[in-house]
Formats: structure tokens, C-alpha cells, sequence
């Protein structure tokens, strides 16, 4: 694994459990940062505790909550004493069915954690980043956001609003010292493919040139380097990873 120098820095990764977030707390914590994960499965954070060392501290969160992320915010940066990197991780597939059939409370609820989720977090976390004059922000998107997914049009629709999300950000906060980028990953074979059905996880298959899915580690290889000071000249970007399925 190679290390990035987060030495005195201190991180927030959202969703940061199990899976995608889970990678890159261990590569963030191996590169020198103190993390708090947000999370909220009180009984997946007892078990990433159990498994990592480090300076690490977690909360259970959950990110679709105004009052509950205003909250965690604050008592994050009084325990971290500062507040340099957010990582928006946190997201749910929802359900598979043509838009004409989607269910409504369907569509709402991936809205609301996957996008709405991501604006509450920035919008509670970016003030403590822009005090200090430094921040790092990268929002975990997806291919799904530029491409869009047959039968998958919540996740889809959510994810494109993370992409625009990011957009905006960047260029809001881009003379205060605060960055905001975004990955678009293609599938990793994580928790989430239990939300789906086997037709569509073949689909997305199908769809990546390379012919395998991503892996964990390597979304958590280019969050951490969005996330760091090597990252000086980027903001409002889109970073894509996903096999050659996107190329734009």
C-alpha cells in the first residue's frame, strides 16, 4: 500500500463501516490520520473498531437526518480538535424496478440518504473546514450518475446530483482552501449487491470493459490521494474509475 502524508490531519468518513468506506479508513489511518466514522449500524461499528488500529473514533449517524449530522458535526470537531477531510461514502442501492414501477417512498428514501445525505453533511461540515483555511471534501458518486442504469433510476438520478453537488461546491469554496471532488466508480462487490437483483449486477458486469469489478482498494487508493495535500490544483472534479465503462 502507498502512503500519503495525513499527519496531524484529521478525517470524517461517512458510511465508513464496511465496504468502500471501511477501505479507505484503513488506508487513511495507515497514512498517519485520525478518523472518525460515521456509520449508522451501531453493531458494524463495533466490529471496524475491533478490526483496525489506529487513532480512530466513531459515531453512530445518520447522514438523512438535518438535526442528527449538525450535531455530529460539532461533537466531531471538538474531538478531533479540527475537521480536514470529509469523505461522503454513506449511500444505498434501493430497489430494481423500470421508473413506471419504481416506488415512490422508493425514490424518496434513495434521494434522501444518497444525495440529500452528502448536502447535509457538507453543509454542516464545510463551515469548521473554511475557519481554518484548509479541506479536502470527495464525494463518493458513480458511473451509474453519468451513464445512467436501466432499472435503477433513483440510484442513478441520486448519484448524478452528487456529481452536480460537487460541481457547485467546487466552485463556491474554491478560493477559501477547501477542495471538493468526486470519484465515479463502477460496481465493487460489496454489501451492497444485496440490494439488487442477480440480472442487474450481471448488467453492470457486462458493461466494464476490463471484465471484473472494481475493487475496494482501489476506490480507496484515489479518494485518499483527493483527499490529501498532493491534491492542490483539482476542485468540481469528476475522477472516474471504472474500467474503461466511462471515458469522459
Amino acid at each position: 500500500m502507498n502512503q500519503l502524508d495525513f499527519a496531524g490531519r484529521a478525517a470524517i468518513v461517512t458510511g465508513g463501516a464496511q465496504g468502500i468506506g471501511l477501505a479507505i479508513v484503513r488506508r487513511l489511518l495507515a497514512s498517519g490520520a485520525a478518523v472518525r466514522i460515521w456509520d449508522r449500524d451501531a453493531g458494524q461499528l463495533d466490529r471496524a473498531r475491533g478490526a483496525l488500529e489506529g487513532p480512530l473514533s466513531t459515531e453512530v449517524v445518520d447522514v438523512s437526518d438535518p438535526a442528527g449530522v449538525e450535531r455530529a458535526a460539532g461533537a466531531a470537531a471538538a474531538a478531533l480538535g479540527r475537521i480536514d477531510v470529509l469523505v461522503n461514502n454513506a449511500g444505498i442501492s434501493g430497489a430494481n424496478a423500470p421508473t413506471v414501477d419504481y416506488p415512490i417512498d422508493e425514490w424518496e428514501r434513495v434521494l434522501r440518504v444518497n444525495l440529500t445525505g452528502q448536502f447535509l453533511c457538507c453543509r454542516f461540515v464545510v463551515p469548521h473546514m473554511v475557519r481554518q483555511r484548509y479541506g479536502r471534501i470527495v464525494n463518493v458518486a458513480s458511473v451509474a450518475g453519468k451513464e445512467g442504469n436501466p432499472n435503477a433510476a433513483a440510484y442513478s438520478a441520486s448519484k448524478a446530483g452528487v456529481i452536480s453537488l460537487t460541481k457547485s461546491l467546487g466552485k463556491e469554496l474554491a478560493r477559501t482552501g477547501v477542495l471538493a471532488n468526486c470519484v465515479t466508480p463502477a460496481a465493487a462487490k460489496t454489501a451492497i449487491f444485496d440490494q439488487m437483483t442477480e440480472e442487474h449486477i450481471d448488467y453492470m458486469l457486462s458493461k466494464i470493459p476490463m471484465g471484473r469489478f472494481v475493487t475496494v482498494d482501489e476506490i480507496a487508493a484515489l479518494v485518499c490521494w483527493l483527499a490529501s495535500e498532493d491534491c492542490a490544483f483539482s476542485t468540481g472534479g469528476v475522477f472516474d474509475i471504472s474500467g474503461g465503462r466511462a471515458t469522459y
